[in-house]
């Protein structure tokens, strides 16, 4: 707004003015008008200020209408009033008074006081006035007038403003950061802090944390043996020193604790002199659970490194090799010198931090000496075939060093694919019943293990190398499988059986030949007959079996013909028997049978025609793997099977018309009694040969393939005794023969006796001179 006029200004003031010395003279008409307030006429002619105040000029008495009484401060300046100690002069208008200044009050609890004389001002405990002052991170201290907060431990005040509110420190970052140890993190938390393990690794008590470095125990998740039941003589030593192995693990880094676990599990293994000297079933129980604590140790040792590579070799030779990637794709390999194991990444199991491995080391062979293999059936069946014989698995030879393969996946039973290992081992060379296998140690769910090839495959060995192929991990090796396929006492009974057979039949061909009381075409026959299983005896027991390591040469081939054309001359002089009695029986005793010259040209030439034509249609035919005899292949077998089947049925049925007209012949009424006892004791001799033969051969169907241990042992003594049973059969049951092995008994007993006479008589002529001259 506009300023006013000075000469307006000046009218307001008097006007002013005037108001108040009428109120004046209203209130004390004694007075002179022109007193102003807070002031007190004297004589009526001037004025003089209260107490607690003072004119504008400064004089105590003036009569000057313009002068005003101000406010004295009697606070203010160097002679100011003093209230004494902890306290405070407050101006009032026209006076003052005096108050406690903070933290301080009157012990009375009056607020003020006039003046110093009555000042008794008393320190204020402001803490226990209001004990939530410093709450609630802080402590409340009194302090002469005042308080401060101390904050409590874990809290500090901001160093920007330290009057706010205790904040909380961070005990685990900044210069002077808690430190927990190795292996360990510090965890900042409200008001405090504690100690935890890093990941892959926890304190031995089982707590998740620890107040400070001094308590710290880490160690990797899961690198104690497991708790385990030892077999008898397992000592107590071996224990400890697996014990004191994983020990040192939470003194040292991770990569520090796999070699040093390494090294330790290399040095304990090559000295395990009285773990040999256990049951095999109780050496079986320590490698089952040293090769399961081995693997999951260095997996969770693996997992809890920094490392991307590892490859440590130990000074007697084994190694570990070890890839650390976080999300991998694309294949990995890793191992070294004694086996590499090449594998897809996604085998992980797609984690965050995937981990492969491969630990290999020789130490575990004292061991697993005498560790037993067992075959699947796919692989067992094929050797039995291969070797047409059941298959029994030896004790095999471990080759390679023991791989374990592990992967921070541990659900590796049944892989999404393939895992191809390469190992190398000393040069070997497989034979019939030695063969480079892939195995890998299987747990038998009761403690123990043993060699196992289920889910396994060769890829392909050049002696010196074989690589596998498995849909599963575990721990692996190469071993030299040995095959039992003969049964000793199999053995024992042919070698033996044949032995004999051979000298009864000897003695049968000879018999045949000197016997002239049993001169026939019958003897013919069956001297004939003798002769061809001698042949065929003496080639079998001499060179059945196949020297040529799997491969058919030309001496198992020659050996294999030679066989099938004795065997089928034996059946076909069989069935020639068959038709002598035939016409001798069926036909009323027409007279002589068969000419020697037509029965040698069937007996010998059917078979040779056979034996020809099944050679040009199969030459390949004669010989197997294992056996000089007929292939299986194409059903070559049946060029003997069915001309020996085509024997037994035709004497068969020769034999029951034979019967038949016998028993006709019997019911006359008057027959020659003496023709028919011949016929029939003839008959019951040749149906007792088909059954010896016959019986034999039925079955020596089954003698080449995987048959039963029954069948193996009926026909090895059938086959092998068929000699003594011909010879008991035509030569001792025979009543001319009997007569005749008497008359030769006599001739070499009396033979011998003249010759013993004759030696002692000439011994007597020689000492009788000196008899003589004695005397």
């Amino acid at each position: 707004m506009p300023a006013l006029p000075r000469g307006l200004f000046l009218g307001l003031c008097v006007l002013v003015h005037l108001e108040t010395i009428v109120a004046q003279i209203s209130k004390d008409p004694q007075c002179d008008i022109w007193c102003t307030q807070h002031a007190t006429c004297i004589n009526m002619t001037h004025c003089s200020c209260d107490n607690g105040f003072a004119s504008t000029s400064g004089k105590k008495y003036f009569n000057d209408i313009l002068e005003n009484c101000d406010d004295v401060n009697e606070c203010a300046g160097p002679n100011g009033i003093s209230c004494g100690q902890n306290a405070d002069c407050a101006n009032t208008e026209g006076s003052y008074h005096c108050t406690c200044i903070s933290g301080y009050t009157l012990p009375s609890g009056e607020k003020t006081f006039p003046n110093k004389t009555m000042n008794n001002c008393q320190d204020l405990d402001d803490c226990q006035l209001n004990s939530s002052l410093c709450e609630p991170h802080g402590v409340c201290r009194n302090t002469r007038g005042s308080y401060i907060c101390v904050c409590k431990s874990g809290f500090a005040k901001s160093n920007k403003n330290p009057l706010t509110t205790c904040m909380d420190v961070d005990e685990c970052s900044g210069p002077k950061a808690i430190s927990c140890g190795l292996n360990a993190l510090c965890v900042n938390t409200f008001g405090s802090y504690h100690c935890k393990c890093s990941p892959g690794y926890a304190l031995s008590s089982g707590e998740e944390t620890f107040p400070n470095k001094t308590m710290n125990d880490c160690q990797v998740t899961g690198t104690s043996f497991s708790p385990w039941a030892p077999p008898p003589g397992v000592s107590e030593d071996f224990l400890n020193q697996l014990k004191s192995i994983t020990r040192k693990f939470k003194s040292t880094s991770p990569e520090e604790s796999i070699k040093s676990f390494v090294k330790d599990m290399e040095e304990l293994l090559s000295t395990t002199t009285a773990l040999e000297g256990l049951p095999l079933d109780s050496q079986l129980q320590v490698v089952t659970y040293l090769l399961s604590n081995l693997e999951e140790i260095l997996r969770n040792l693996a997992q809890s490194s920094t490392e991307q590579l590892l490859v440590f070799h130990t000074s007697r030779g084994s190694e570990l090799s070890m890839n650390i990637k976080k999300k991998p794709k694309g294949i990995v390999e890793v191992g070294r010198s004694h086996t590499k194991m090449n594998l897809d990444w996604n085998l992980t199991g797609g984690s965050e931090k995937a981990v492969v491995g491969l630990f290999s080391t020789r130490e575990l062979k004292t061991l697993l000496t005498n560790a037993p293999l067992v075959l699947d059936p796919g692989m067992h069946a094929d050797l039995e075939q291969e070797n047409e014989a059941p298959v029994r698995e030896g004790i095999p030879e471990l080759l390679s060093a023991v791989s374990i393969a592990f992967l921070n996946n541990k659900d590796t039973a049944h892989l999404s694919s393939p895992v191809t290992f390469a190992f190398s081992h000393p040069n070997v060379t497989e034979g019939p019943r030695r063969r480079v296998t892939c195995a890998f140690w299987q747990p038998d769910g009761k403690g123990s293990g043993r060699w196992a090839t289920t889910g396994c495959r060769k890829l392909g060995s050049d002696g010196a190398g074989t690589t596998c192929r498995c849909a599963h991990l575990s721990s692996f090796a190469i071993l030299m499988a040995h095959y039992d396929v003969d049964d000793w006492k199999l053995s024992v009974i042919t070698q033996v059986g044949l032995g004999v057979s051979l000298a009864c039949l000897l003695l049968c061909v000879l018999t045949f030949l000197l016997c002239r009381a049993i001169q026939g075409s019958r003897t013919t026959i069956h001297l004939h007959l003798c002769l061809c299983l001698f042949v065929g005896s003496a080639v079998f027991l001499a060179g059945s079996a196949n020297p040529g390591q799997g491969q058919v040469g030309l001496r198992c081939r020659l050996v294999a013909g030679l066989l099938h054309y004795c065997f089928l001359a034996a059946f076909c002089w069989m069935c020639l028997e068959g038709l002598e009695l035939y016409f001798l029986v069926v036909r009323v005793f027409p007279g002589p049978g068969l000419r020697t010259r037509w029965l040698c040209l069937l007996g010998y030439g059917a078979p040779g025609l056979v034996v020809a034509l099944s050679a040009a249609v199969h030459p390949g035919g004669y010989g197997r793997p294992r056996y000089c005899w007929l292939s299986l292949d194409k059903g070559f077998i049946w060029s003997f099977l069915g001309p020996v089947t085509a024997v037994i049925a035709f004497n068969a049925f020769i034999f029951v018309v034979t019967v038949w007209k016998l028993t006709q012949k019997f019911s006359e009424i008057n027959p020659d009694m003496k023709k028919l006892k011949k016929a029939r004791m003839l008959t019951f001799t040749a149906i007792a040969q088909l059954c010896i033969l016959g019986c034999t051969w039925i079955f020596g169907l089954f003698l080449f393939g995987p048959e039963s241990h029954v069948l193996a042992y009926i026909f090895t003594i059938l086959n092998c005794f068929q000699g003594c049973f011909l010879f008991v059969l035509h030569c001792l049951l025979n009543k001319k023969v009997r007569e005749e092995y008497r008359r030769w008994a006599c001739i070499v007993t009396k033979s011998k006796y003249n010759e013993f006479s004759t030696s002692t008589t000439s011994q007597s002529r020689a000492l009788r001179p000196s008899l003589e001259s004695g005397m």
